[in-house]
């Protein structure tokens, strides 16, 4: 995918929003062998497109024609402004919202055929963390959406909850209150919680934010893996330092979208002041030397 950038119209555990979601995100159930991302064998089906996606609260425009085509196995970026509309297109391409013109499609289908394939990780700041339950619970929560209205978790899901926290780090706090962790801490259990879920697409809210250097790492780490694995990764990501080092793909969105592409094609000086126009401080550190080679 080539990068393009325009000034106008692009053209050519306790969070409602997450239970919502990851309810929706099933376990890949038996089939008949084919890969369940790819259902009719077109591995070049963009993994997420949203088409002319347009969104307004209050008759005021949150997001304006705005397509965003994620290439499967990307790990993308979504930057701007605050007020950008970021987290209103994660949430479009979750069902969570509906647009009033536009669409989204899941590996080419719409989201609802697609759900179990998707998991998401909010922000924190939207999950009522004082909500009574243990780490081991939150991640088991993860399951929910394969077992039906009937089935309650057991042994096997408690397992893969077990394993999806010693994947980030936090085994060794399963039987902690949610509420007695740090910030970062509360983060890898959400990322936990996703990662049980085996999803193809991965849709998370800012991982980064307000998280210490050793959960930073995991996260770095774990969004390699995944991409590795042949998963789809798309987050909203406010440190402009970091997008060449944690990010294959970018898209620069305010209101509309500004441009996107590949980081080395799409994240340049001239497309970063054209999506946060007069506030550019620190914009000298985003960019990068001509060497500066993508995540592997």
């Amino acid at each position: 995918m080539s990068a393009r950038a325009d000034g106008g119209p692009a053209r050519a555990g306790a969070d409602p929003a997450a239970s919502r979601a990851n309810a929706d995100a099933a376990a890949n159930g038996a089939g008949t062998g084919a890969d369940p991302a790819d259902p009719d064998g077109r591995g070049e089906l963009l993994a997420v497109h949203a088409t002319d996606v347009t969104l307004a609260y209050q008759q005021r425009p949150v997001l304006w024609d705005v397509d965003l085509e994620v290439p499967r196995g990307a790990l993308m970026a979504i930057v701007g402004p605050n007020g950008a509309g970021k987290t209103t297109l994660l949430r479009t391409v979750l069902g969570l919202l509906r647009p009033a013109a536009g669409g989204v499609r899941i590996f080419g289908r719409p989201y609802a055929e697609q759900r179990r394939l998707v998991a998401y990780v909010p922000q924190r700041s939207s999950v009522d963390w004082d909500f009574p339950t243990t780490v081991l619970d939150v991640v088991t929560m993860g399951t929910y959406g394969g077992l039906g209205w009937v089935r309650r978790p057991g042994a096997s899901e408690r397992r893969r909850a077990q394993a999806a926290l010693a994947q980030v780090g936090m085994q060794d706090y399963e039987a902690r209150q949610i509420s007695q962790l740090s910030g970062g801490q509360q983060q890898r259990v959400f990322l936990a919680r996703a990662l049980v879920q085996d999803a193809q697409v991965y849709l998370m809210d800012e991982p980064f934010q307000g998280v210490d250097a050793t959960t930073e790492r995991t996260i770095v780490e774990l969004l390699r893996a995944l991409r590795a694995d042949g998963r789809t990764v798309v987050a909203v990501h406010h440190d402009l330092q970091t997008v060449r080092e944690y990010f294959t793909h970018v898209t620069l969105l305010n209101v509309r979208r500004i441009a996107d592409g590949p980081v080395a094609e799409a994240f340049t000086e001239a497309n970063l002041r054209l999506t946060y126009g007069g506030r550019m401080a620190g914009i000298g550190a985003a960019r990068a030397p001509d060497h500066a080679e993508p995540p592997a």
